[in-house]
């Protein structure tokens, strides 16, 4: 690809990208002082509301070849303007209540061009400094907030060099494999004749202790990145076990003992189980207090994904729902969730920080032993100071202004759902308990007749209202006005049958009611104004007799 670009190619302008910063008419100074100043109104000027196709957008990062010419900075970012920025998401949005991002605190910004500019490594002392013990601080905070010890508690553990009470890590995929990979090398720990799973591997681990299979349970509502983690670990995905849940999406217990009888009659160990607080599809949360006590009678790991529910405990509110929480032997949290941080700040807390020994790894040139080096207990090596902006956020924010913002988006979307069940042609298909509910549309007439259809008729009628859904999402997507996510769930009042659903999260504190009213309307019409699919569903509803005539 040509460039008519005539930046000079030598050491001296070099030398200027890495120490001159760009004039403030440049374009790259006006994006700063806009982003500055104003940021949701840079955004909404900026990323295009109608929806571009993606294989059109594919074409204009079509170039294989590296560039060999430079460009000048503000050229290149007036492309990116054009190609990137336009068309990315506007996930900042209030409208933008499909997925669990949000609108993020305008301080954040300059705080993230400060970080990125001290470009610290966090992988060891001589690259971080006192980034090192502030992300241990950052842990401390958050393993209290979870486990609530005794301040001589964090006095003694905190920054100890041979312990850890947690890990930042990139997002929650990780932390659960950090998380399950603790559980898998202490259940394999090394004996007299085995020197340990990290050194001999898996399967001399299952034959020196004489068991068949290891196996995580976890219920059917379970994250993907728990089957990523089978895998990785080597357990074997078909070793995720997944457990029915009852009609609020909740882990079954009963199921849950008779799963780990099951395994254990095969010959299998139960390596651990995870409890979910805060499901991805429907915001439920596992009876974690039962769960706790199941681990505890088999002697498995207890581990809590509660990658989007954690921040609930900073309600004094409603942390009560995640009551059992404090029994786990490992936690996921992300702040990039409901803690109102960029992307890319997980975290797994330990609830004993002798727990890390399982994964302790050193190296001559970094994590030496007796280093304070934090790669010695976690998965990732390299790693940026993300927890420079969650100690900011929890500074400024504070717990109370925390609780402000997860009672209000709670309460939020428990205003919604009563705005849906007020509707003739919406149903709400799962309950908020936390800011996350689902729902769909169903013609007035159709929704009267199917609170007393029979499993048949269900089974016949779902298929077709299926279709009405996915063409109502995608529909409303590529408008740009707003967004929903959908997904498919098994819904006890539809005897199970797979059922495509809207699905919202309501944590973003700028969405208001008149919005969520806006997008019911959108919706509608575009659900009223989808012939075929309407004719093709009163035609079933007919046949198999829902309606007459």
């Amino acid at each position: 690809m040509s460039n008519s670009s005539a930046a000079d190619v030598s050491l001296d302008a070099l030398y200027r990208i890495f120490t001159i910063p760009e004039a403030p008419d440049s374009t790259l100074g006006r994006i700063e002082r806009h982003l500055s100043e104003n940021l949701a109104g840079f955004l909404s000027d900026h990323i295009v509301a109608k929806e571009k196709p993606l294989h059109e957008i594919e074409e204009d990062f079509a170039d294989s070849e590296i560039p060999e010419q430079p460009t000048f900075v503000s050229e290149h970012t007036d492309e990116l303007l054009n190609k990137l920025v336009a068309h990315s998401v506007h996930t900042a949005s209030p409208r933008f209540i499909g997925h669990m991002t949000s609108a993020l605190p305008y301080f954040l910004l300059p705080l993230a061009k400060l970080m990125v500019g001290l470009n610290q490594n966090l992988v060891k002392i001589e690259t971080s400094k006192a980034f090192t013990p502030l992300e241990r601080q950052v842990l401390g905070m958050m393993h209290h907030l979870v486990y609530g010890e005794q301040e001589k508690f964090y006095q003694h553990w905190m920054h100890s060099a041979e312990h850890s009470l947690g890990a930042f890590c990139s997002g929650g995929t990780v932390a659960n494999i950090t998380a399950l990979w603790v559980a898998r090398n202490k259940l394999f720990a090394a004996q007299p004749g085995f020197a340990g799973v990290a050194t001999e591997g898996l399967a001399a681990g299952l034959q020196h202790y004489g068991y068949k299979k290891a196996c995580v349970m976890v219920s059917e509502r379970g994250h993907y990145s728990l089957s990523k983690a089978a895998d990785v670990l080597g357990i074997g995905r078909a070793n995720l076990v997944a457990i029915a849940t009852d009609k609020n999406n909740r882990m079954d217990i009963e199921a849950l003992r008779k799963g780990c009888q099951q395994i254990a009659d095969e010959g299998g160990r139960v390596m651990a189980l995870v409890g979910i607080a805060g499901t991805t599809e429907t915001g439920h949360i596992d009876p974690l207090e039962k769960m706790a006590d199941v681990a505890a009678e088999i002697g498995a790991h207890f581990h809590v994904d509660a990658a989007w529910g954690g921040a609930t405990l900073l309600s004094s509110t409603h942390r009560g729902l995640l009551q059992g929480i404090e029994r786990a032997d490992s936690v996921t949290i992300d702040a990039h969730k409901q803690m109102y941080v960029p992307m890319g700040a997980g975290m797994v807390l330990f609830r004993d920080p002798a727990l890390v020994h399982a994964i302790e790894h050193h190296a001559e040139y970094v994590i030496r032993r007796g280093s304070k080096d934090l790669g010695s207990h976690t998965m990732e090596g390299s790693r940026p100071g993300m927890a420079m902006l969650v100690y900011s956020a929890l500074h400024v924010m504070g717990r109370r202004g925390y609780q402000l913002l997860i009672d209000q988006s709670i309460d939020k979307a428990q205003a919604f759902s009563a705005l849906i069940h007020q509707q003739p042609d919406f149903e709400v298909v799962t309950e908020p308990e936390l800011c996350l509910l689902t729902y769909r549309y169903v013609p007035a007439d159709i929704k009267e007749v199917l609170a007393n259809a029979n499993e048949e008729q269900m089974n016949r009628i779902t298929p077709i209202l299926n279709q009405l859904t996915k063409h109502v999402q995608k529909s409303q997507r590529e408008s740009g006005n707003a967004f929903v996510s959908r997904t498919k769930l098994t819904p006890h009042q539809y005897f199970h049958q797979p059922s495509t659903v809207f699905r919202t999260v309501l944590a973003n504190p700028l969405t208001t009611m008149q919005m969520l009213s806006e997008i019911l309307e959108e919706q509608r019409e575009i659900g009223e104004n989808a012939p075929h699919t309407l004719h093709a569903l009163y035609a079933e509803a007919r046949d198999c007799g829902l309606l007459s005539g």
